[in-house]
């Protein structure tokens, strides 16, 4: 038997395109030939969004609904739908009608030949080019090089997932969008292929500006947690260790110019400076001992392994 698929849509006010988008899907899941369910999440809807999708439920029994309390974003949105979803395969969708239900069947295809995540890539992606397009370019050069994981289009909401894969992945902030990532962290395979884009033709766009900080911040996050979550003490130790060099350089020098050149230490910011860096370094140093008994009591309270086990032979 076919694995059960599980589409994944987050809802924000979406009124005009629920029911397209509905019945597009539904043609497309029915050339599948998988069982299916479909999780619409209302994210705090304040149209008539969340009416609609109840009027759907009552039409397909593979259809149900998440309504959250308040809109939480697009991020736990899509953590909640992952949290209630049944499928095998886990295939998130934006419900803007701009994502092509019809891609669904490529993505199932690369999942076939045994990749573990399959990242769907808007090659020729139809939103305003130097307000959307083009820091996408830019975030997306980046995440790749910072992430170690080479995508076209981190940005893309159309991917599919193994359910194993995201069985221990938790969501904060803006961090939907690097779950690759996280998947190669753990020995995934993944994959990208080129996915339809269209031009949205109702409901407004809820992605502004602020949303490129957010997505450098959480970057950084990922970035430290993908690279020392299980040592913090190496950047912690590391940075304090650097500023007690300064410190040791600028203290040395203070000494050159007093001894040699005559200035006193009064007329000069070095002593400060010696002095300033020194505790720094020690506070740093500290900081990444809290740490590591933080790291500790996290991994040993909850008997969580450091490792990832893919399978048992035999």
């Amino acid at each position: 038997m076919k694995e059960t698929l599980s589409i994944l849509i987050p809802v924000f006010n979406e009124e005009e395109n629920i029911v397209p988008l509905y019945e597009r899907l539904t043609q497309a899941l029915q050339k599948a030939g998988r069982p299916y369910e479909i999780l619409f999440i209302d994210d705090g809807s304040s149209d008539g969004s969340l009416e609609l999708l109840l009027d759907i439920t009552q039409k397909n029994p593979n259809v149900r609904v998440i309504s959250l309390s308040r809109n939480f974003g697009q991020t736990a949105a899509l953590s909640a739908g992952i949290d209630f979803s049944r499928g095998e395969i886990l295939i998130p969708m934006d419900g803007d009608l701009q994502n092509d239900p019809e891609d669904i069947l490529s993505l199932l295809q690369k999942i076939e030949e045994g990749y573990d995540v399959v990242s769907g890539w808007r090659k020729d992606r139809k939103d305003p080019f130097f307000t959307r397009r083009f820091p996408s370019m830019i975030a997306n050069r980046v995440i790749s090089i910072i992430g170690g994981v080479r995508l076209h289009d981190y940005g893309c909401t159309l991917k599919a997932y193994k359910r194993d894969i995201l069985k221990n992945i938790r969501l904060y902030g803006e961090m939907h969008r690097f779950i690759p990532i996280y998947a190669r962290w753990i020995g995934a395979r993944v994959s990208e292929i080129p996915v339809n884009h269209f031009p949205r033709k109702s409901g407004s766009s809820k992605y502004g500006m602020s949303r490129v900080f957010k997505v450098i911040l959480d970057l950084m996050v990922v970035k430290f947690l993908l690279s020392y979550s299980q040592k913090p003490i190496y950047v912690f130790g590391g940075f304090g260790l650097l500023m007690m060099l300064g410190s040791l350089l600028s203290g040395l020098y203070a000494l050159y110019l007093k001894l040699f050149k005559g200035v006193s230490f009064i007329l000069t910011p070095l002593p400060l400076l010696c002095v300033f860096l020194l505790m720094l370094g020690f506070l740093s140093i500290l900081m990444g001992f809290l740490a590591e008994i933080l790291t500790r009591t996290y991994y040993e309270s909850q008997s969580k392994p450091t490792y990832h086990v893919k399978e048992t032979i035999p």
